[in-house]
């Protein structure tokens, strides 16, 4: 997703530690008030250890950790900072474990007095030297009361001390001082000064030599004598060995200066080819014995050639190397034998190897190291150079480099330099605040100091390239930055004295009002068509909330001016005015105003409502940068205004921060009971959407403390969310119609608590999805992963990832297939699984899918099947011969294609799907078959019901199955998607408007294994679909029987309640008859041997239902309020209960015997419209008022807002919630009911035309967020908007009385039908809706006949109120010829001919 590309914790100013644990070996240097540690052999960024972590009060103290020691046994990191020092140490389970980042904690600390600064430190088994300007004390680490503590062993006067080491065998201090050449030996036990040893240049190094034991274990009586190597300044390094009576001294035994490295010459520094200055300007390092011998051990051993028979004989004797790198980047290996010989007078010093020139930059780097491969390393047998400055790390490989090979020194890793070379690691101050080029290809840093750096971004996106830095002096302050063309040059704003300065070749300063905010714009001409650079604008904002236009001139010479200065034509108080990102902007945002000009303000007012804004006639042209009047370049052109775009009524008030996407997503952070609350709000709103897509609330403790978009490639906006230790990253998420999803998910996290203990200063997006993070004085660069090879496989990028899961789906997706068969495209769904199991049969690996023309979504469905019939039908004179499937053709669909497919998906995935996915695409290939086969007998509306039932089935079977290893390749749906307990309101509503229940009920009972029991029938919503009193009756005795027979018992109260309900007490009796196991069995029989059309028994099953709703029986009390008589008081117990209204619906309308009664209208009124209102289901009050035959608002509550319909009802609503116009079958469903009757038409004449406008867009749009934009285009190319034809005021033409002559004089789309329902008395409908006036232009307009209204609707459409009134004029025409044709005419013969 996003990886850490580079890091800019500022480079090393002196000597490298390094720590060796057994996955890795840690890099550590001292970077301004932390310690940085990297992996040695990569470079990454590991973590940085801030030392105020031990002092807090030195948070801000702008001082430097001046010196580092590591002690390898204990894994203590030693530092100190002005008079402290700090120990932090490295867990036993960090290292164990590679988590190098999170397993530091702090260890010890220690305090000296403040006129005593450290200035040199060494650290070695838990002792500590320090040297200060005027002593040199040891101290030794004690536990007291199990808290480490540092006592102080002895002090000794020293003067200005810049170096301590231990020797190896800790019996010696070595030290140098800064004010003198000398090097001074001290007694670790004592502190007494042994001997001093004077250099005839400043001493720059002291390197102690390790003893070998691992390698030469016979070589034990000599591993305390002292052997010292010391550099000075000239690079010629000196050999001390111990002096043999006086082993506590040592003596000089022999130097390699730069004249010995150059061979083959009397006088090599003269005559050498290279010249006297590149061998005086040379470095030479001791290269660790024991990592060298230890690796050539392994190496000579295997090779047999010239250079591993030197490197054998290296081994064997023990050879010491060094290593000196000289001006023109060659190295020089030399070595010194016998130093382990005793006495050392046999010493013999010998160049070994001399490379060609050019291996390492120039100048030589000022501190070398070497250090051993790991265990993993990929070429065993080498060694890792370590250089600095610059900070770089390379592979050397001993037998090619000796061989004078290609491959023998190659560059591993080069860190980042975050400072110029001349530029004091000192200064690095915090980062404040980044600001970006519009483009995102430069960047300005602002620190604490009001210092500004700008930086470029490369061309790959994968790093930064140092621009600039501008240091302010005394007087001047930064408070605002604005980088401009690739961080070539910057402004900046200083509040103090009003001045804005261009700072380029030369600076430019031009005074301005106070500003409260400051950004840059594109360039407004491509620059191909000027012989100069374009000007370029910014945008101030004063503290008046008015609008500043400045342009800026790079070339021929720089220059500003104030273009403009307006304010934004608003009567309400502002709260921000912000810029709409111009991240993606590919136009001009400041050219002649056009329907497609970028939107370029974004303003916030204090109640919340935001408006966009475009610069109206902002210029007319660019000034003439070759014009001698120079009011003509830098004067104002023309006052230019603003026109507002959009506006977006929030409601949110007291805003903390804003910022907004180029896609216009505006994300709002507002202080909230609960926390702090995030939303982001889309531009476009209607009646159909409010524009808000997300909403969440963080907690108050881990405030959020910036907010920056970015755009991919295909237009989606990413919103980065800053914390203090984090920052997640947010973009939008496709809408699912299997589960139930948030518009915006978090696409990605990224913690740097464990690598910085700083609080991020500022975030920023930047050119080709890098994301910038600056926490203290550090930063870090996090971008897209590298592209996949053959070889190597990398995770998908980041806007790989929001494409996958925001993007167009491919046409196999199962929400494409679903959509696709909702919308009657069978024939379209069997190509595309005709085309997916060639494609998974073909290929192996990853399916190279080319997905269907769009023009084929187009087509009808009877088209899409005459496409892939090959066979015409057979006709045996008027009866048709079913059509047999060539099972035999492999290109056909068919059970076997479809078989083999699913067995191939089991076993091989599709790639990119998730389990729950997989799994439903595997249902709907087998729901498609079913469908096939069954498509003769169903309808539209079953096949749907039957799609949802089958999906709803195997999804729950999946779930319930184990979640196993196999499983999870089969494709089991994950734990994190809970089971549904029934199917949804819009699927129930798909069998309730079908034709074909019969065949829906047989196929229900046949997924229920036959034996449909009451949670069955509620979980299928049986008994909200049926239509037939009739079928329910039967079938609720198929129920009741079921209930009775499930488990071991036959216990009659499980069936008692069904029973009463088909008043077959007698039935119910007989059972009690045969549980003779049951308690209760004598008490039943006695009491239902009665007759309870009595009213005594009746009043007795009363008090016993009453009885058992204490005893918290419901059901069962239910079934007794039955038995006497009392069906109000047995579905209030379901109701309130069971909390199940489907009971209390089923009870009543089979009581009842229809849909008339009273007891389910009260249902329907006072239970389940305030139900679907609270939870703005709209299918579920379509389908209450359905029943409740006002069929006008089962069509308006599709469409109208749920306050409109509430407003008309009986009944009192109180509480409505999300409307809800997320689901693109409501189209569907407003499609088929808007003509169905007389009723559905008088609703649909009170829906406006432009409230029907915006209903397709809205649900076109939700096509889009589906990831199905195909489906919305066919959407908005096929919507008829039908309306009622309208009729003038002359008297209808009476048609001849004919069988097949309609009596209504209907609109076209109507005539269409085949019948419509006359289910209303025209004379006496109510209006659901108040009348709208009607204007006079609407009453004089003579009739039309209207097919159709394309989606673009003219600017002379009639406004709302007028379109409806010529719509409810319409209907009134309509009502009257229904009444007008009120008589049937009789049966007349001679119509026929």
């Amino acid at each position: 997703m996003l990886e850490l590309l580079q890091s800019y914790p500022g480079r090393p100013t002196s000597g490298l530690q390094f720590l060796a644990l057994p996955q890795e070996i840690l890099l550590l240097y001292p970077s301004a008030d932390s310690i940085v540690v990297l992996n040695a052999h990569s470079l990454v960024f590991l973590r940085a250890l801030a030392f105020w972590e031990a002092f807090p009060g030195m948070r801000h103290s702008y001082m430097s950790v001046q010196c580092l020691s590591i002690d390898a046994g204990m894994k203590l990191v030693v530092a100190s900072m002005g008079a402290r020092v700090a120990a932090w140490i490295l867990s036993s389970s960090g290292s164990g474990s590679n988590k190098a980042q999170s397993s530091w904690r702090l260890h010890s600390s220690l305090a000296l007095p403040e006129d005593q600064e450290i200035t040199a430190l060494d650290c070695k088994s838990g002792l500590l030297a320090l040297g200060t300007r005027s002593t040199l004390s040891v101290y030794t680490l004690i536990l007291e009361n199990d808290l480490p503590t540092w006592s102080r062993k002895w002090a000794c006067n020293a003067k200005q001390l810049a170096r301590v080491r231990f020797s190896p065998s800790l019996m010696y201090i070595a030290t140098t001082s800064s004010c003198d050449k000398v090097v001074r030996l001290h007694s670790t036990t004592s502190g007494r000064q042994t001997q001093t040893i004077p250099h005839p240049r400043p001493v720059i190094d002291i390197n102690w030599r390790r003893p070998c034991l691992q390698i030469y274990p016979h070589i034990h009586t000599h591993m305390d004598d002292p052997i010292m190597y010391t550099t000075t300044s000239d690079g010629t390094l000196r050999i001390f060995l111990p002096v043999i009576d006086v082993p506590q001294r040592v003596q000089l035994h022999g130097a390699l200066d730069a004249a010995s490295s150059l061979p083959y010459s009397d006088n090599p520094v003269e005559d050498y080819p290279v010249g006297k200055d590149c061998a005086k300007s040379s470095s030479v390092f001791p290269l660790a014995r024991d990592v060298v011998l230890e690796v050539l051990r392994g190496i000579g051993e295997a090779e047999d050639t010239t250079s591993g028979r030197r490197v054998r004989e290296i081994v064997e004797e023990g050879w010491d190397l060094f290593l000196r790198v000289l001006a023109d980047g060659s190295l020089v290996i030399q070595a010194v034998t016998n130093i382990d010989r005793r006495p050392p007078t046999l010493l013999r010093q010998f160049v070994l190897h001399q490379s060609i020139s050019g291996l390492l930059p120039s100048p030589p780097p000022s501190h070398l190291y070497i250090l051993s491969p790991l265990s993993n390393c990929s070429r065993p047998g080498t060694l890792t150079l370590i250089t600095s400055p610059p900070l770089a790390s390379y592979v050397l490989a001993p037998i090619p480099f000796l061989d004078s090979r290609a491959d023998g020194l190659a560059l591993l890793a080069r860190a980042s330099d975050q400072i110029d070379p001349e530029t004091d690691s000192e200064r690095l101050r915090e980062v404040s605040q980044f600001v970006r080029t519009p483009e995102g290809d430069g960047v300005a840093a602002l620190h604490t100091d009001r210092s500004v750096s700008t930086w470029h971004v490369r061309w790959s996106g994968r790093g930064l390239a140092r621009r600039g830095r501008w240091d302010p002096t005394d007087a001047e302050s930064v408070d605002r930055v604005v980088v401009l063309e690739g961080g070539v040059c910057f402004v900046t704003y200083t509040l103090s004295n009003g001045h804005l300065t261009l700072h380029g070749a030369t600076a430019t300063t031009i005074a301005v009002p106070s500003l409260v905010a400051l950004f840059s714009l594109p360039s407004s001409v491509p620059s191909s068509t000027l012989r100069f650079p374009p000007s370029l604008i910014l945008v101030g904002v004063t503290e008046a909330h008015t609008v500043l236009l400045i342009s800026v001139s790079l070339m021929p010479t720089p220059s500003m001016s104030i273009r403009s200065e307006t304010s934004l034509p608003l009567s309400c108080p502002l709260t921000f005015i912000l810029p709409v990102d111009p991240m993606s902007w590919g136009g001009s945002p400041t050219s002649v105003p056009s329907s497609d000009a970028h939107d370029v303000l974004l303003s916030i007012s204090e109640d919340g409502e935001l408006a966009f804004w475009v610069p109206e006639d902002f210029c007319d042209r660019l000034p003439d940068p070759q014009a001698n009047d120079r009011k003509t370049v830098s004067g104002i052109i023309r006052n230019g205004g603003w026109r507002c775009t959009g506006r977006v009524r929030t409601g949110r008030k007291g805003l903390r921060r804003a910022a907004c996407s180029s896609a216009k997503k505006s994300v709002l952070v507002a202080q909230d009971t609960n926390g702090e609350e995030l939303t982001i709000w889309d531009s476009k709103t209607s009646e159909f959407s409010s524009g808000l897509e997300y909403r969440e609330v963080f907690s108050s403790s881990d405030p959020i403390t910036d907010l920056d978009w970015t755009t991919t490639p295909d237009a989606q906006s990413v919103l980065a969310i800053g914390f203090a230790h984090r920052v997640e990253l947010l973009s939008q998420q496709r809408m699912s119609y299997f589960d139930e999803t948030a518009g915006w998910g978090r696409c990605w996290s990224i913690d740097i608590g464990r690598m910085l203990p700083h609080p991020i200063g500022d975030s920023i997006w930047l050119a080709r999805g890098s994301l910038l993070i600056g926490a203290g004085h550090v930063m870090l660069l996090f971008g897209q992963a590298a592209r996949a090879t053959k070889d190597i496989q990398h995770e998908e990028s980041l806007f790989e990832h929001v494409a996958r899961y925001n993007g167009p789906l491919d046409n196999y997706h199962p929400q494409m297939i679903l959509q696709c068969l909702l919308w009657e495209k069978v024939g379209l769904v069997k190509k595309i699984i005709i085309n997916l199991a060639k494609h998974v049969e073909s290929k192996e690996g990853d399916i190279s899918w080319e997905n269907i023309p769009a023009e084929e979504f187009y087509q009808k469905d009877e088209m899409s099947r005459s496409v892939h019939s090959t066979r015409k039908p057979q006709h045996s004179m008027l009866f048709s011969v079913p059509e047999a499937a060539d099972e035999s053709r492999g290109d056909q669909f068919s059970r076997t294609l479809v078989q083999r497919l699913l067995e191939h998906l089991e076993v091989r995935p599709l790639p990119h799907l998730t389990p729950n996915e997989h799994a439903s695409l595997l249902v709907l290939i087998e729901a498609t078959l079913e469908i096939e086969e069954q498509r003769r007998a169903l309808d539209a509306n079953g096949l749907r019901y039957l799609i949802s039932m089958r999906t709803f089935y195997i999804t729950n079977h999946r779930l319930s199955a184990p979640n196993t290893p196999a499983s999870a390749r089969t494709g089991a749906i994950s734990r994190r998607i809970k089971p549904r307990k029934r199917l949804r309101y819009r699927d129930i509503a798909w069998a309730f408007h079908s034709e074909s229940q019969e065949l829906l009920l047989s196929t229900s009972i046949a997924a229920c294994g036959g034996k449909m029991t009451w949670p069955d029938a509620r979980a299928l919503g049986v008994f909200l679909w049926m239509r037939s009193a009739e079928t329910m009756k039967a079938h609720l005795e198929i129920i009741a029987r079921n209930q009775y027979m499930a488990g071991d018992h036959r216990d009659p109260t499980a069936c008692s309640l069904f029973y009463f309900a088909l008043g077959k007490v007698k039935l119910v009796h007989g059972l009690w008859r045969q549980a003779a196991w049951h308690k209760e069995q004598a008490q039943m029989l006695k009491f239902l041997s009665n007759d309870f059309l009595q009213p005594r028994w009746r009043t007795a099953a009363l008090k016993n239902a009453f009885a058992l709703l204490s005893k918290r029986r419901f059901e069962y009390a239910a079934a007794f309020f039955l038995l006497g008589g009392s069906l109000k008081d047995a579905v209030n117990v379901c109701i309130k209960n069971l909390d199940d209204f489907q009971l209390a619906i089923a009870l009543a309308r089979i009581v009842e015997q229809g849909d008339e009664g009273p007891i389910l209208r009260e249902i329907l009124n006072s239970t389940v419209l305030p139900l679907a209102f609270k939870d703005g289901n709209r299918w579920l009050a379509s389908w209450a008022f359905w029943l409740l035959h006002r069929r006008d608002l089962a069509v308006r509550i599709l469409v109208t807002p749920l306050l409109d319909i509430a407003a008309v009802l009986d009944v009192t609503i109180t509480d409505i919630g999300n409307p809800h116009y997320d689901d693109p079958s409501l189209a569907l469903l407003f499609s088929q009911l808007r003509s169905r009757t007389l009723q559905t038409a008088k609703g649909m004449s009170e829906i406006s035309g432009r409230t029907e406008f915006n209903f397709v867009l809205q649900i076109a749009r939700v096509f889009c967020r589906m990831g199905c934009q195909v489906l919305a285009l066919d959407l908005v190319r096929t919507w008829e908007f039908q309306r009622p034809s309208r009729s003038s005021d002359t008297k209808l033409t009476t048609h001849p009385p004919s069988p097949v002559a309609t009596r209504f004089a209907f609109e076209p789309a109507l005539r269409r039908r085949s019948s419509i329902l006359i289910d209303m008395d025209p004379s006496t409908a109510p209006p659901t809706r108040s009348a709208s006036p009607i204007s006079q232009l609407a009453n004089s307009m003579q009739p039309s006949i209207q097919e159709s209204v394309q989606l673009s609707i003219p600017d002379e459409r009639p406004k709302p109120d007028q379109d409806m009134g010529a719509r409810k004029a319409d209907f009134g025409s309509l009502m009257k010829s229904a009444k007008q044709d009120a008589q049937v005419p009789e049966f007349d013969m001679s119509a026929f001919f």
